[in-house]
């Protein structure tokens, strides 16, 4: 993550929530932060934060050439009093008891199933792919956007467009 605790930053500030803060959120915080440096703001945290950034995500991160190395996950308590403009979340239970955050940022759900919890393992890693895929494309669609000349409606719809339908 870059500096989430503030300061002057004029780039849009995206967060991205997920249960254990292990796969999709880091997958789509790395994708956000590649590909929108200079011009997005990202940071990822988890309602129950796992110990560890699942390695078939820092696998996946790597085939695209992203280093994702040395990641911890976080809890929702490092990111609560930060300013966001968008709040991403990517699993439905962090979804459902998404807090308030202060300054009413779009809240948005990018609903996915869980990679992490697909068996076997060539059939998991098939899954952290196809996650990879879907988040790669939803971060494109959310970069193309003209965001900064939207208001908070137009850029909730647009957001929510992306996801498709529920």
């Amino acid at each position: 993550m870059n500096d989430v605790e503030g300061g002057a930053v004029s780039a849009l500030r995206v967060l991205v929530l997920c249960t254990g803060n292990s796969a999709r959120s880091q997958i789509a915080e790395a994708l956000l932060t590649s590909r929108g440096a200079g011009r997005v703001l990202a940071a990822s945290a988890g309602v129950d934060p796992a110990p560890r950034v699942n390695a078939f995500a820092e696998d996946v991160l790597r085939d695209a050439g992203i280093d994702w190395t040395g990641r911890t996950p976080r809890g929702m308590d490092a990111v609560l009093a930060a300013p966001w403009d968008i709040v991403i979340s990517v699993c439905d239970h962090a979804n459902e008891v998404c807090p308030v955050f202060p300054g009413a940022p779009v809240r948005v759900h990018w609903g996915l199933p869980d990679p992490a919890h697909v068996e076997p393992e060539t059939a998991r890693r098939a899954a952290f792919r196809d996650t990879f895929d879907v988040l790669s494309a939803r971060v494109d669609a959310l970069l193309s956007l003209p965001l900064s000349g939207m208001d908070a409606r137009s850029r909730e719809a647009a957001l929510k467009a992306i996801a498709g339908p529920p």
